[in-house]
Parts: C-alpha cells; structure tokens; sequence
C-alpha cells in the first residue's frame, strides 16, 4: 500500500524532523500526518524508545495551534534529540549524544 506520507520508523522520524526544522508557526501545519505512518519496530518495544516514540506522538498530534507554538516546538524537539540518542543507545552506541552544537 502506498502511504501519502510516509511510512515506517527512522523515515516517519525524517520527516517529522524536517518540519521541525523550520519555525515554529511553519513546523505545525502537516507534522501530525507523519505521525500516521509513525510504525516502531518490534525491537524496541518496552524501551525508552517506545516511551519517547509514544511521547513525540503525543506532543504532534495533541498540539493546539495558537500561542504555544514556539513552546510546543521546542518541547518536539527536545523529545526527537532524546528519541534519537535512545535509538542509537539501543543499536549498542552506549556514548549517543546529541552534542553541544546542534
């Protein structure tokens, strides 16, 4: 089946992440259609990945336009960077870390 957009794990999370790159009265409009397509691989069920996949979800679809956006947005983000370290905690990286320049 074809998926209007996107469909699958580290793709949703592209996706995801892409609009959150722009500000945040753009990043909104579109996000939560990615969230859909959002699938977590059996791999990773009853992680901290799972917890912060079931988190970023939430904070897509839940997210009410208006005032908080710019605080909404950054709360996204914040939970994409802790999404990906535990990802890449799980496949054996034990040091993940986002960085200091971002």
């Amino acid at each position: 089946m074809e998926h209007q957009f996107g469909h699958g794990f580290v793709t949703s999370i592209m996706l995801i992440a892409m609009h959150f790159a722009l500000p945040p009265e753009q990043a909104w409009p579109g996000a939560g259609d990615h969230v859909a397509g959002l699938v977590l691989p059996e791999e990773f069920r009853g992680t901290e990945v799972e917890e912060l996949t079931t988190l970023l979800r939430k904070k897509v679809v839940w997210h009410q336009p208006g005032n908080m956006d710019r605080e909404d947005a950054r709360d996204v983000i914040f939970t994409l960077n802790r999404l990906v370290v535990a990802i890449d905690k799980e496949l054996g990286i034990a040091d993940a870390e986002i960085g200091e320049f971002r």
